[in-house]
């Protein structure tokens, strides 16, 4: 039975189609004949206790240059809605946890996807610590005196904000970089929360492995390989995307997460590990999926559908 769905997202001029997650599930929602409307999370609003948003009926194609059609804006509540789906980018701002608020109102007689509440209870670099034996070590702080204690026991480190994304502002700090007062000054001044300090692994040159999950259940995976010169495996800062399957530990790590992620109503999720290491569950806004299925692996935007239709027909 088709579906009506509303995306909040990006503004969908501006997205690179090749390799955007979102645009993959409108791709096959459209596919499987669900009615799909769009806006932008500065069109969102709560007027006498309804969540209502200004909306465009959104057609689109896999054509770059000529990816989308909108129809007429009409306000429309959006508890009319099946499902909405929360796919906006980051940053991880008081806009962006507002936006959860709102979207809670609606959920889940209207399936929000993610569950707006947990998207907002578990932020990517804070959520994984509730599993330190699967990560490297890891500290949040903005204290200078914890960070150089850190730094001087594990010599060398990368430091990154705590609600950044993409790969912005992620630096490696080795243990004698004299570059470090100058960097923590950078930080404080930038960022008003604390940020994230991690033991930087060597074998990230190898490559940062995301690893899509679909109601706590592994779909598929892509490991991104950086560039010769760069910290950053992140596809946006340059990394490559390449085959990969799942070793033991990478499948432990799903096993341990995945119910967890499933309770929360965590149904698109992309986690990142490094050399066997667990270093983010991004909820938000995951990626990967085209690279997946561009290099022949699953069609997660399939998967993630199928989820939703039976949790619909319930």
């Amino acid at each position: 039975m088709p579906l009506n769905i509303a995306v909040q997202m990006d503004p969908i001029e501006r997205i690179k189609i090749r390799g955007d997650s979102t645009f993959a599930v409108l791709l096959e929602a459209q596919k499987r004949g669900h009615k799909v409307s769009y806006y932008t999370i500065d069109k969102l609003a709560l007027r006498d206790s309804k969540v209502v948003a200004s909306l465009q009926p959104l057609t689109v194609r896999d054509t770059e240059g000529d990816h989308f059609t909108l129809g007429d804006a009409k306000r429309v509540e959006l508890s009319s809605f099946d499902v909405v789906l929360m796919r906006q980018d980051p940053p991880f701002d008081l806009n962006y946890i507002t936006a959860t608020h709102l979207l809670e109102r609606i959920h889940p007689r209207t399936l929000v996807v993610n569950n707006p509440a947990e998207v907002r209870n578990a932020p990517e670099k804070v959520f994984v610590l509730d599993y330190p034996d699967l990560m490297p070590p890891t500290m949040i702080t903005r204290d200078l005196a914890e960070i150089r204690s850190f730094r001087d026991e594990h010599n060398d480190i990368v430091m990154k904000p705590l609600y950044g994304h993409g790969g912005g502002a992620v630096f490696r700090l080795t243990r004698d970089d004299l570059n470090f007062g100058s960097l923590y000054d950078m930080f404080a001044t930038t960022f008003r929360e604390p940020w994230v300090v991690q033991k930087f692994l060597p074998a990230v040159k190898h490559g940062d492995k995301r690893i899509i999950l679909v109601d706590g259940v592994y779909a598929g995976a892509v490991n991104r390989v950086p560039a010769a010169d760069d910290l950053r495996s992140n596809m946006v800062r340059g990394g490559s995307p390449a085959d990969t399957k799942l070793t033991p530990r990478e499948t432990e790590i799903c096993e341990r997460i995945g119910p967890e992620l499933k309770r929360r109503g965590l149904l698109f999720t992309g986690i990142d590990v490094i050399d066997g290491n667990l270093t983010e569950i991004n909820v938000t806004s995951p990626t990967g999926i085209r690279a997946i299925a561009n290099l022949g692996g699953p069609d997660i935007a399939a998967i993630i559908w199928d989820c939703i239709e039976k949790k619909r027909a319930k």
